[in-house]
């Protein structure tokens, strides 16, 4: 299993358009997820008082391909609709690669704490 963490930028005048789509995930775009290995899946939203606001997502991937779950998710026809009512809310970040959208965070601490 292997965390990864991703931030985006989000416009200020589509928040609430935001969370209303993630309040009610089409239930296709879910099994797709699953379908590719990812499990915990959450986003968090991040308001700053100088008016930026950023989604941070985590999830656990928990197979052995990520670039072909990854493919295997973008040809999937309801998961491009449902991008598509998505990505106009978000704004990509400067220092993501070409072909990111998300741009990858590092980790630099992980803690099981079940374990403490």
């Amino acid at each position: 299993m292997k965390r990864y963490g991703m931030v985006i930028g989000l416009n200020a005048a589509k928040i609430e358009e935001y969370k209303r789509l993630h309040a009610a995930v089409w239930p296709d775009v879910l099994a797709m997820l699953g379908q590719c290995n990812l499990r915990n899946y959450s986003i968090y939203l991040r308001q700053f008082d100088d008016g930026q606001h950023f989604l941070f997502s985590y999830f656990e991937y928990t197979g052995d391909d990520f670039a072909a779950d990854s493919a295997k998710m973008a040809a999937d026809p309801t998961t491009q609709r449902w991008w598509a009512l998505c990505m106009p809310c978000q704004l990509p970040q400067g220092s993501r690669g070409a072909d990111e959208w998300w741009a990858p965070m590092e980790e630099v601490f992980h803690c099981d704490c079940s374990d403490s």
